[in-house]
């Protein structure tokens, strides 16, 4: 569910610290440097990046490709690999067999069971296409607030360690307590009184 859709999932974020100037280039840079690498001919099991807002498989940042009036919007996209592990014990399986036979041996080791495993699921890994997540985001530099279209925690962690990483700035989550703490233009006396404040339930 993202930015157009009629039915979304967001979550609010205050974005600490400044960019160098020209802010454009400098996002732009952040962006290209961290953009998401295709892993369709690597063994590796994930890849996260950035990616156009447009075309997510084609990710294009230049000029301000990704402005849209005030904000800046581009995605997030995570690709993983997935192996079900019962087709890596069969592959193992057969490898296994095959280096029996070879040796004429009637038990493998333990480093050589291991070794298998890996070669097996590297093999694999570069036979499996790897499955896509997008991410939209929609981020306000000048009101330092980003919204992001995901509630899902590990796509929050990995949000706020990419950021961190391209922009040299930190994302503080939005919910009740830090509204009141960030936003809320609270006083001394105010703030105090609301660290002592405990969660009320509700149920009966």
């Amino acid at each position: 569910m993202g930015l157009l859709s009629s039915t979304v999932s967001v979550t609010r974020y205050k974005v600490n610290g400044e960019l160098e100037e020209p802010v454009l280039e400098t996002i732009a840079e952040g962006l290209k440097k961290n953009v998401i690498q295709e892993i369709e001919e690597d063994v590796s099991e994930k890849s996260v990046g950035w990616t156009s807002f447009e075309n997510h498989f084609r990710p294009d940042f230049e000029g301000s490709s990704f402005v849209i009036g005030t904000h800046m919007v581009f995605c997030l996209r995570i690709d993983k690999k997935s192996i079900p592990s019962k087709i890596i014990k069969k592959h193992c399986a057969i490898e296994t067999a095959r280096k029996l036979a070879e040796t004429g041996r009637e038990n493998l080791t333990r480093s050589e069971k291991q070794a298998i495993k890996e070669h097996v699921t590297n093999v694999l890994s570069l036979r499996i296409p790897a499955t896509p997540s997008i991410y939209e985001l929609l981020w306000h530099y000048e009101d330092k607030s980003l919204w992001f279209f995901s509630n899902q925690k590990a796509a929050n962690e990995e949000l706020e360690t990419l950021f961190s990483k391209s922009f040299k700035m930190t994302l503080v989550r939005l919910f009740p307590y830090t509204m009141g703490e960030l936003t809320a233009g609270l006083s001394e006396i105010e703030r105090d009184a609301l660290s002592k404040l405990s969660p009320t339930s509700f149920r009966e």
